[in-house]
């Protein structure tokens, strides 16, 4: 006798054991975000607050500057009727100690920044380190022309005259070493990098990890040969 024939199983389902990548979302400024970020118009747009903001923050800085920078003392004289400005202190450091002020303080801002920046904001990106480059750099050259306006006037001549023959009187605020400017951005991108490489989220696992699922597509236990149509093995 012949058995019946019967027709093959139906292929087994196993959208039921799959399992989907877990996704890594970041609190910032908008809310959460997925694994592949808030989008680029947003990025965009946090981008140019942040780069109004550091940049705003260059008067904060300028300020700053001002008030504790040391003074150059200058001494007017008149030879001939014509008036002669020179130093006071021909041996002194106060011009070199304002460029130092200004960069320390550049420094000091950059890593704020940076820091403030990444606490409202838990992840990198393109936009976000132009801003912060951007900024720091527009926020420096702020800074310098902010304390240049609040110093003494720029006509040491005018001034010598005013304070008469041989009295010493203060120097304007200059800026001697114009490489300080470059300290507020390259000490903002460096702290936001290692705080988003120390702190910053991890990406997931592409896959889970572990044993497939039972009763999946892939055949269970020894292989034991190829299979006819009706599920019997050959010479069964």
């Amino acid at each position: 006798m012949t058995a019946p024939l019967t027709p093959p199983p139906p292929p087994h389902d196993d959208s039921s054991h799959r399992q989907t990548p877990p996704s890594a979302g970041a609190h910032t400024w908008g809310g959460a975000y997925g694994q592949d970020g808030p989008g680029m118009k947003t990025e965009v747009r946090e981008a140019v607050v942040t780069a109004v903001g550091v940049t705003v923050a260059g008067v904060l800085l300028g300020v700053v500057w001002w008030w504790l920078a040391p003074r150059v003392p200058l001494v007017g004289d008149a030879v001939d009727g014509t008036w002669v400005v020179y130093l006071k202190d021909t041996e002194g450091e106060q011009a070199i100690g304002v460029d130092g002020t200004f960069t320390l303080l550049a420094l000091a801002f950059g890593a704020v920044s940076a820091a403030v920046v990444f606490l409202l904001r838990r992840r990198g990106g393109v936009p976000l380190v132009v801003a912060l480059g951007v900024g720091g750099l527009l926020g420096s050259l702020l800074a310098w022309r902010t304390g240049v306006w609040l110093g003494p006037g720029q006509d040491v001549i005018a001034q010598a005259k005013e304070a008469g023959k041989g009295v010493t009187f203060q120097a304007p605020l200059r800026l001697g070493a114009k490489g300080a400017l470059l300290a507020w951005p390259l000490a903002a991108l460096l702290v936001h990098l290692g705080l988003t490489a120390l702190f910053g989220p991890r990406d997931p696992e592409p896959y889970p990890q572990g044993p497939l699922p039972q009763g999946g597509p892939y055949p269970q236990g020894p292989y034991d040969g190829p299979r006819d149509p009706y599920g019997k093995s050959p010479g069964a």
